[in-house]
């Protein structure tokens, strides 16, 4: 008995359909990817997200500054001053804060990539309470602050880093070299505001930042020469 060809269209139209089939559940198992839009991907991270991850990521007993800086990365000079100066408003420790101050105030003027802190310093272990008690009171205030203080009027990077660095190393010497009592705290709360502005690349923050550090500044050069006149006369009448 003769074997009747099978029909080739038949057969091809079977193919097509076991295919169609085949890249159907491919495609349900292996959904595709949607690109991430440049601006989703490029988003600042709040400052307080990065703290709490801080937070959450520190050693249990002791850190170093080194450590700090390595988790920081291109944040690390506004977060360190931010830090920094928080500590800087608490009297008794200020003047060693201010100290610490002046190295990546100074290093932003020269334009450092990056804090760079002497090896005996950045390989101090501080007690991770300590760090851990300044988050835990900055995390809360930052969230609030954070819904006012977000990216706009976009500044030169560089050129706003060393404005920012020569402003807050004057603000800190001001700091450490002032005699009078509570003396630290507007400057020390000036340099937190400057550099969490500078943080968030809030430029019109950080333009009215800028522009009361240098009213200050310029106040308290009036009140010295004004004090050192004074004093010579005093010492004229004897």
């Amino acid at each position: 008995m003769p074997v009747l060809p099978k029909d080739p269209a038949r057969h091809q139209e079977k193919w097509c359909t076991l295919g169609e089939a085949a890249g159907a559940i491919q495609s349900a198992r292996s959904p595709e990817l949607k690109p991430t839009s440049p601006s989703a991907a490029g988003a600042l991270v709040p400052t307080s997200v990065v703290l709490q991850q801080l937070h959450d990521e520190v050693p249990k007993d002791h850190f170093t500054l080194g450590w700090l800086m390595d988790r920081l990365g291109k944040r690390s000079f506004g977060l360190i001053m931010f830090l920094l100066a928080v500590v800087a408003i608490t009297p008794g420790v200020s003047i060693v804060a201010g100290l610490l101050l002046l190295i990546p105030a100074f290093q932003m003027v020269m334009g450092y990539p990056a804090p760079v802190f002497p090896d005996r310093i950045a390989a101090r272990a501080l007690p991770t309470r300590y760090l851990a008690a300044i988050v835990r009171r900055a995390v809360p205030a930052l969230e609030y602050i954070e819904k006012v203080i977000h990216p706009r009027w976009p500044t030169p990077h560089e050129a706003t880093k060393r404005l920012v660095g020569a402003v807050v190393l004057i603000l800190t010497s001001t700091l450490v070299f002032a005699p009078l009592p509570l003396s630290n705290v507007p400057p020390a709360l000036l340099i937190a505001l400057i550099s969490l502005a500078f943080l968030q690349e809030d430029g019109l923050l950080l333009s009215l930042a800028l522009l009361v550090a240098i009213t200050v500044l310029t106040i308290e050069l009036v009140v010295i020469r004004e004090t050192v006149i004074a004093a010579k006369w005093i010492v004229g009448l004897w």
